[in-house]
């Protein structure tokens, strides 16, 4: 493993990172090398060089992005050694807009997520930045704690954002949902839509927290000084299956009556 001192910081990787196209004519280099921290993500390399080249963070919801040369998600790991690519759309490829739909143990904040957000044919913003409070029923609240079904949560979390495109007239679309341990006044969930209008933005940010909170499985359990509760909500799952285990629990009454 690679380890040095820098700055003060121990860093414990070194990475080969290629831009292309726009990219490359920003950065100056079609290839750098680049020292970050152990653990970093794809969005810790980008935003590292943003800092360095303004015009950079422009392309952040544009571009593709890659890891030992296979397409990856913006909060993959990197590891030492690894190379990774910045891609913009291919030439005779029409773009798609890439939707920030992730689930993080990390500290989460509402201005990190939306920084990148903005374009010129936007012409409205609106978050959703929904944190821990310090009460639940008259208890005094001590700490949250989060717990999903990964691998489903985020698809859903998908779903939900391909049906804000087809209900709602919207560009991007974030939705990050915090897990583990959070403290009072600590950020839980982030959504935030960008449109040309604020009805539809509005509108759109609306329906994704409401149908998360229905459909997508995710678990908070509250912390007090004398217990623990977990919050109860509603029973997730579309509403046609609902309405099978309704049909389901009928009929089981019926056979027993």
């Amino acid at each position: 493993m690679y380890q040095r001192q820098i700055q003060g910081s121990e860093i414990e990787m070194r990475l080969r990172v290629l831009f292309f196209g726009q990219l490359r004519e920003i950065v100056g280099a079609r290839e750098e090398s680049t020292e970050l921290a152990n653990a970093a993500t794809v969005t810790d390399v980008f935003e590292h060089y943003a800092r360095k080249f303004p015009e950079l963070g422009k392309f952040r919801g544009k571009v593709a992005v890659s890891v030992n040369q296979e397409y990856a998600q913006w909060s993959a790991k990197v590891t030492d050694g690894d190379e990774v690519g910045f891609l913009p759309p291919v030439s005779g490829g029409a773009h798609r807009v890439e939707d920030d739909l992730r689930l993080t143990r990390e500290v989460l904040r509402a201005e990190a997520v939306t920084a990148v957000m903005r374009e010129a044919s936007d012409g409205a913003l609106v978050i959703f930045d929904g944190f821990v409070r310090d009460n639940f029923k008259g208890r005094r609240t001590t700490h949250l704690e989060y717990e999903a079904y990964e691998s489903m949560a985020l698809g859903k979390m998908r779903e939900i954002a391909a049906q804000m495109r087809e209900k709602f007239e919207v560009n991007r679309i974030a939705m990050v949902h915090r897990l583990g341990r959070l403290e009072v006044g600590e950020t839980s969930i982030v959504i935030a839509v960008t449109a040309a209008h604020r009805a539809a933005a509005f509108d759109a940010c609306r329906y994704a927290i409401d149908t998360l909170k229905r459909t997508v499985p995710i678990w908070k359990k509250e912390f007090f000084a004398d217990g623990a509760v977990w919050a109860e909500g509603e029973t997730p799952g579309p509403a046609e299956v609902k309405a099978a285990n309704a049909t389901a629990k009928t009929r089981a009454s019926e056979s027993e009556s």
